[in-house]
């Protein structure tokens, strides 16, 4: 039984066993061999990233990898001493913040990569970096297309280090997917550019979380694993070849109960009519915790084991939610969310169906001051 804190009963439960049971399934199916950075941007995909990155780092994480320079010495400060990666990009204005928290900059064109190298003399200092290939992601990188433009750069560097290359899939949720060949295929022929240039790095990496487990060959030297870290599969037919746990459950509890006649409107537009005479329930998350504003007269929770439809318009603060079918439902009962109640389960991509968006979107939404609870840490 997860211990409620002092105030409002909406909360998030981080269940860390479920998170070092995922990595185990995750280093079992890479091998000891390849190395895993594990991706805790975006507040640990809304699980909590330093609390995630401790138990990860105790697991055998090699490495982690954030989006920002803010979320990187967020995980220095808490004393993680791996590597981490900050991946989307750097301004040259940051270089003393990357180098005072020994982080790693993901550079995704040449000019930047010249001026950091110019600035580093300037300060007789050396960096490690990354760099980002662009082999059909078609978001950012160094075009691999255009190798022979951005390749004499890499030979000239000094202070800037060369520490790893790598490429992003734009699929790769089906395994032999055409288009995902295409781009192992590319991402192979630049590292073979760099070998033959003699331009060196420690580590090569292009598998996210669904080319882990669909793409073998692009396991490289290194893993990039960030959803099924935390129990969710990129696509359903994968549930057959990873065993993951969820790791992180919502829930609140009834803040009231009222009995409505046929005919009484719940909710701001009267969205909700009562067919019948029914029991309300009224519980305190709303959408400025991020329990999307789409889920209105849409989406259902758990009230002991069962499932209950929300009535109404979700708002800012407050949902209502339909039990009258439920028996012996009391003030102050648990609902949950997202996650099991006995046997029963809501889980994150249901809910992200509701919502006509994926189960990333529905983790990182959950705002912060929805306290999140650790356990079995």
């Amino acid at each position: 039984m997860t211990i409620t804190p002092p105030g409002r009963p909406t909360l998030c439960v981080i269940d860390h066993r479920a998170l070092r049971w995922n990595f185990k399934q995750i280093r079992a199916l890479v091998g000891p061999r390849v190395k895993i950075l594990a991706m805790v941007k975006a507040n640990g995909y809304g699980h909590g990233a330093v609390a995630v990155a401790k138990t990860l780092a105790a697991a055998g994480a090699d490495a982690f990898g954030v989006a920002t320079v803010e979320e990187g010495i967020e995980l220095r400060r808490a004393r993680i001493g791996q590597p981490i990666l900050v991946l989307a990009g750097v301004y040259l204005e940051q270089l003393p913040v990357f180098l005072k928290y020994r982080l790693t900059p993901v550079v995704h064109e040449a000019e930047t990569l010249k001026a950091l190298d110019k600035r580093l003399r300037q300060r007789k200092a050396t960096l490690p970096v990354e760099i980002e290939v662009d082999t059909g992601m078609g978001r950012i990188g160094f075009p691999a297309g255009e190798i022979g433009s951005w390749l004499p750069a890499l030979a000239k560097l000094r202070p800037v280090k060369l520490g790893g290359v790598f490429s992003h899939f734009a699929d790769a949720e089906r395994a032999k997917e055409h288009f995902s060949q295409k781009q192992l295929a590319c991402f192979n022929q630049v590292l073979s550019r760099l070998a033959d240039a003699e331009v060196m790095h420690r580590s090569s990496h292009m598998s996210k979380s669904a080319a882990l487990i669909t793409e073998p060959k692009a396991h490289f030297s290194m893993v990039r694993p960030g959803l099924i870290l935390y129990g969710m599969y990129p696509a359903p037919a994968l549930k057959k070849q990873i065993d993951l746990k969820p790791v992180l459950s919502w829930q609140t509890r009834i803040i009231q109960l009222k009995r409505v006649v046929a005919g009484t409107s719940i909710g701001y537009g009267r969205t909700f009519v009562a067919q019948r005479n029914s029991l309300i329930a009224t519980l305190p998350v709303g959408y400025a915790d991020g329990y999307r504003r789409l889920f209105s007269n849409r989406a259902q929770v758990l009230v002991r084991g069962k499932r209950a439809p929300v009535a109404g318009r979700v708002s800012m603060d407050l949902t209502t939610i339909d039990v009258t079918d439920i028996r012996n439902v009391q003030q102050g009962d648990e609902v949950v969310l997202l996650g099991y109640q006995g046997s029963a389960e809501i889980g994150a991509d249901e809910i992200a169906g509701w919502a006509n968006t994926i189960s990333y979107e529905i983790f990182t939404s959950i705002s912060a001051r929805v306290p999140r609870i650790h356990v079995n840490i």
